[in-house]
């Protein structure tokens, strides 16, 4: 039960990083407490996959196998204020074949375990659910529920916002509820969406439709806790009316696909992603607003960067000590706060109901649009998770 590196927590980010390894010289254990579940239904949970996500798991060999019939190219952004504000995202204008691409969480979840199974220096504790982590000078040891013990260098914290992990070692974390809740379901539209996401800054919250393969669109409602409760209560009829009414019909009338389901929202922040023998990534190092859609890209450029770290050490060096991990910490400190911050900041803004703030951002959103360089610019951190 000796390994060089055990992941807790075997969701994208975690199962990520464990195939980034295949190659290494590295014996990895991953834990995780169920395997992903296949279902021919539409998953609630679906996301943004930039291209830079998309070309990282391409390059670990599950984007490829992905049934393409379950991925929909955006071609288009358009994103709307709540007084006459609009700017708009073209991946034509900018010379790109897309913006992002949406996909269900379980269909890229699978592909990962599915490279997981096969490959030779991991071993799968699953299910199982860790119970103990000491942490010594020279190692770790993980201890799991069923009585069995994980000797290894390193420990990755892989485990989601409320990570094991993070909290057995010691790692404090800084939450700052934002008093909204997710809102998310599926749709069949009775309008094509032509690959265009729409985005509504409004009274009532941030309203994002996503568009999904065929004539289907994915919902994610964030609302103040008062109207996703609301939400939540409606009958069917009632809820899918108040949807169209909201997105102002553009996708004609709507059909639910999927049982609605509200999760609530948080800004976390950490101290640090690393400590001697423990590192954190995914949601374990970090939680932003999902307005800007690049939560799961965050977790993924994550897995990215400590595969590389790890992969370019000499055979006699440790992969837990603070120095190596140091590496991994300088390279993910700027691109998670500038998005928490960003995010942050445009909840806050779009959430202040006076005057002056409401000229504000509607301006900007304006000046934006008008301003290539800068339209370019954030298009091309979408594509790249860089400037």
């Amino acid at each position: 039960m000796d390994f060089d590196l055990v992941i807790v927590g075997g969701g994208l980010a975690g199962a990520a990083l464990a195939v980034a390894l295949r190659r290494s010289r590295l014996r990895i254990a991953v834990v995780e407490a169920s395997p992903p579940m296949q279902s021919e239904s539409w998953d609630q949970r679906v996301y943004a996959y930039s291209p830079a996500s998309a070309r990282f798991l391409d390059d670990l060999g599950a984007w490829r196998h992905i049934d393409p019939t379950r991925l929909q190219p955006v071609s288009e952004m358009r994103v709307f204020g709540d007084d006459g504000g609009a700017i708009r995202f073209s991946a034509y204008e900018s010379g790109l074949p897309e913006l992002a691409w949406i996909g269900e969480s379980s269909r890229v979840h699978l592909e990962l375990w599915e490279g997981l199974k096969r490959q030779h220096n991991v071993t799968l504790f699953c299910p199982a659910r860790p119970r103990a982590l000491e942490i010594r000078p020279t190692g770790v040891e993980l201890r799991v529920e069923d009585g069995r013990t994980i000797s290894a260098q390193l420990v990755v914290g892989a485990d989601g916002r409320d990570s094991w992990v993070r909290a057995q070692a010691a790692i404090d974390s800084h939450v700052s509820p934002y008093g909204e809740r997710a809102v998310v379901a599926n749709f069949a539209c009775s309008q094509p969406h032509r690959g265009v996401a729409h985005q509504w800054f409004r009274d009532d919250g941030i309203l994002a439709w996503l568009p999904l393969p065929g004539d289907r669109m994915s919902m994610v409602w964030s609302a103040p806790d008062e109207v996703a409760d609301a939400l939540m209560g409606l009958d069917e009829a009632a809820f899918v009316a108040r949807v169209e009414k909201a997105g102002c019909g553009v996708l004609g009338t709507l059909g639910l696909l999927t049982p609605r389901a509200a999760f609530s929202l948080r800004l976390m922040r950490v101290d640090t992603v690393v400590k001697e023998r423990v590192a954190l990534i995914g949601d374990a190092a970090h939680a932003i607003h999902p307005l800007s859609g690049h939560g799961i890209n965050l977790g993924f450029q994550d897995a990215k960067v400590l595969a590389e770290v790890l992969c370019g050490l000499e055979n006699w060096q440790d992969a837990g000590e603070l120095a190596v991990l140091r590496r991994y910490a300088r390279a993910r400190a700027e691109e998670p706060f500038m998005l928490q911050y960003l995010t942050h900041g445009l909840n806050r803004l779009f959430g202040a109901r006076n005057p002056l703030a409401g000229a504000l951002r509607n301006a900007g959103m304006n000046l934006t649009g008008r301003l290539p360089v800068l339209n370019n610019a954030l298009i091309r951190y979408a594509v790249n998770g860089r400037f």
